[in-house]
């Protein structure tokens, strides 16, 4: 044993794989009302070639990066024999903001995976970014 305090590591962001960066990035800069690093921002002459992109917070706390891969099998989950593996989830303060962000994700390329939008102990719906990646949207 040591005398020492043990080293925490401290989560700096979640990296999620896609086949096309900028466009996964686009997809969760806009549904979760993040900015690009400085740096990582959409090239003003449209040649973009992003490899590797970071969203933060406003406020600049890193939340999400986004790598590239070259090939990228979605999950099926939620059908039998395809676990989620891992996922995110979000909350939303009423059943009313679960409907309107549910037409958002929708709008921005997402794909509805699972409705609990009436259970009455806790509305869910589960979703895929456009590149696959499973996450959650709850009454909290």
């Amino acid at each position: 044993m040591s005398d020492f305090p043990p080293v925490v590591p401290q989560l700096l962001h979640t990296v999620l794989d896609a086949v096309d960066v900028r466009g996964e990035a686009e997809f969760w800069r806009d549904l979760l009302g993040l900015a690009y690093r400085e740096g990582d921002e959409v090239p003003a002459d449209g040649a973009d070639d992003a490899d590797w992109l970071v969203l933060t917070h406003p406020d600049g706390r890193r939340c999400l990066a986004v790598q590239e891969v070259e090939h990228l099998t979605p999950s099926r989950w939620p059908e039998p024999g395809h676990p989620a593996v891992s996922h995110l989830d979000t909350t939303v303060p009423s059943r009313a903001a679960l409907d309107a962000v549910h037409d958002r994700v929708l709008e921005l390329g997402g794909a509805l995976r699972h409705d609990r939008a009436d259970d009455p102990d806790e509305p869910l719906r589960a979703y895929a970014s456009p590149a696959g990646h499973v996450f959650c949207v709850f009454v909290a």
